[in-house]
């Protein structure tokens, strides 16, 4: 239940959610395993385990889980077969197979490996905050969240959102490293810094004192910082990069032990205060980011 990373979106329109409501759009676009001849299939699920509704509502924010199943079937497996048949066939007609042929032929061993495929089921998990105008996604690329926002926009008809950060923020992350930095924000030992122009050097550094000269020399070359390591207001600890992904995200002991006391056996509470909790601070961070970085500007 504890995202391990965000990307944030803004709502940008006033949207209601009303919960029945939103069951029943969810439950028209519910996950269903692959059939015999499908590649992959993808849908909604239930977000808590043991729990049986698709949307999970907690402290103001609304969880929602996207299942994805797709059938294993290896490229070097099908051109394996492919290499073979087409072998065979040379051999006995005497005259190569074309490339069209071949494409025929691709489908064929497709066609007859796909019911024996092993499947892979993977889950996106996000929230939205009505309160405070976010959607909220754990996932480190911007395919996995526009998979995870296409399909929301196509269960309830309309989603009105853009990324939180409209431009790089690379020039606010390499300010950190020489100006006073914003309040609750420390540095860690890590950081990416790259030259603007394009295929310029890239700098990664772990381990490493970001105040020492060799940082400042990389700096001073013009370098610019993309990703930062930084732990926030004694609460989590992430990677900042300067289009506003948050990676590797892990909160502090003092917030995850908040709920120590729910007995293990009631997995379905403390998955539930679990989700309050993490939910709200990863809003609480968003909107300190808001206001560290200006971003209301880019509204």
């Amino acid at each position: 239940m504890w995202f391990k990373n965000l990307k944030f979106y803004q709502i940008t329109q006033p949207i209601e959610l009303d919960d029945q409501l939103l069951q029943d759009k969810l439950s028209e676009f519910v996950f269903r395993p692959c059939g015999s001849q499908e590649q992959a299939t993808q849908g909604w699920s239930v977000p808590l385990r043991q729990g049986d509704a698709l949307s999970h509502t907690a402290a103001g924010n609304i969880l929602l889980s996207l299942k994805k199943q797709e059938r294993l079937l290896p490229a070097s497996v099908i051109n394996a077969k492919l290499a073979d048949k087409v072998t065979q066939i040379e051999a006995d007609t005497g005259a190569p197979v074309g490339k069209k042929a071949q494409q025929d032929l691709k489908q064929e061993i497709i066609h007859s490996l796909l019911p024996q495929a092993f499947t892979k089921d993977s889950y996106t998990q996000g929230f939205i905050s009505i309160k405070d105008n976010l959607v909220v996604i754990d996932a480190a690329s911007d395919g996995k969240a526009e998979f995870f926002l296409a399909h929301l926009r196509k269960a309830i008809g309309s989603l009105p959102v853009v990324p939180l950060a409209r431009h790089s923020l690379s020039a606010e992350l390499t300010s950190w490293l020489t100006e006073p930095l914003p309040t609750g924000i420390v540095l860690l030992e890590e950081a990416e810094l790259r030259q603007p122009e394009d295929e310029g050097g890239i700098v990664r550094c772990k381990n490493q004192d970001l105040g020492s000269e060799e940082i400042q020399s990389h700096l001073e070359a013009g370098k610019l910082v993309v990703k930062l390591a930084v732990e926030w207001d004694e609460t989590l600890t992430a990677i900042i990069q300067d289009d506003l992904t948050i990676k590797r995200l892990k909160f502090c002991d003092v917030i995850r032990e908040q709920n120590e006391d729910i007995p293990k056996d009631e997995m379905l509470a403390r998955m539930d205060a679990d989700f309050s909790l993490m939910s709200a601070e990863a809003v609480r961070f968003a909107n300190a980011l808001r206001t560290i970085f200006a971003l209301e500007q880019d509204q």
